[in-house]
């Protein structure tokens, strides 16, 4: 028993560095969020406790519902573009083709190189006048395929999709190859005597694996497309009128731009409600799979 409470006193002792910090970077800052978010606040002058009218007008704001929208077309592209595509490029590489290493070099690059300068080299390919795009299209004749990428309506959010997918697939590429890599060989070669090769050992013992990989990115990755910002910032600012904007995007620009402290801390509190409410239900989705 007296060895049992020194265990704990340790355990406590190592742990509580941690949930100070913990603390003090996520659960302090959410309460000062929800507080300033009840208050009619500009920053500077004196707060007014306005209740819940924050909120009521958030709800009622035409471009908030438009950002939301478009935090899903991010949610929907970071599921269906970058999990899939970085899934394929981590089964090509743990076939140790020629060069593997270098091309998981390259695939990973983009994780690490930082959004405002991964937003500049989309912005450049993307530029009207003298970006690749478009000049490419011209030297294959195609100019009337030519378009203003980032400020057409039409093309602007599938613009920074794309770009959005180069920017993260390369992480779920190394969390897939890590987990393929993980998988016995003794599983492939009976998978093998039974005749399950190729696509159909894939689709029946390599993705069955790697479930609980694919639900953690999953989680992960619809978590991420909440935050993005910077990305958006860069390349439209929210532009054209408004098309592109995220929460995040609309959050800011409330708060920071428009100091509207507590209406933009209303818009935190939202986002966070938002992305609890996806997770747990990707969650239970992903449980009820399992059972």
């Amino acid at each position: 028993m007296h060895t049992l409470k020194q265990n704990k006193l340790a355990i406590f002792i190592g742990l509580f560095p941690a949930l100070v910090i913990y603390l003090g970077i996520a659960i302090i800052p959410i309460g000062i969020s929800l507080y300033y978010s009840v208050m009619d606040w500009n920053g500077i002058g004196k707060m007014t406790f306005v209740g819940l009218d924050n909120y009521s007008r958030i709800l009622t704001d035409d471009t908030f519902w438009l950002s939301v929208q478009n935090n899903i077309v991010i949610m929907l592209t970071g599921l269906v573009g970058q999990i899939p595509l970085g899934l394929i490029m981590a089964m090509l590489l743990n076939k140790g083709l020629k060069g593997s290493g270098f091309f998981r070099t390259v695939g990973f690059m983009p994780v690490v190189i930082s959004s405002v300068m991964v937003s500049l080299i989309w912005g450049m390919i993307y530029n009207t006048e003298y970006g690749m795009l478009n000049s490419m299209l011209a030297f294959f004749g195609l100019e009337s395929w030519q378009q203003n990428w980032l400020g057409d309506i039409k093309w602007s959010m599938l613009s920074i999709s794309v770009a959005y997918i180069w920017q993260n697939c390369g992480l779920y590429m190394v969390i897939f190859l890590a987990a393929l890599q993980n998988i016995p060989d003794e599983v492939n070669e009976a998978a093998e005597l039974d005749g399950a090769t190729g696509f159909r050992r894939t689709l029946h013992i390599t993705i069955p694996m790697l479930r609980s990989t694919i639900m953690v990115a999953v989680v992960y990755s619809i978590s991420n497309s909440f935050r993005v910002f910077d990305l958006i910032q860069v390349l439209t600012g929210g532009g054209p009128a408004h098309q592109t904007e995220v929460m995040t995007l609309y959050m800011y620009n409330s708060a920071f731009m428009n100091l509207r402290y507590g209406y933009g801390s209303a818009v935190s509190i939202l986002i966070l409600l938002f992305s609890l409410v996806v997770i747990s239900i990707v969650n239970r989705i992903g449980r009820e799979k399992d059972a």
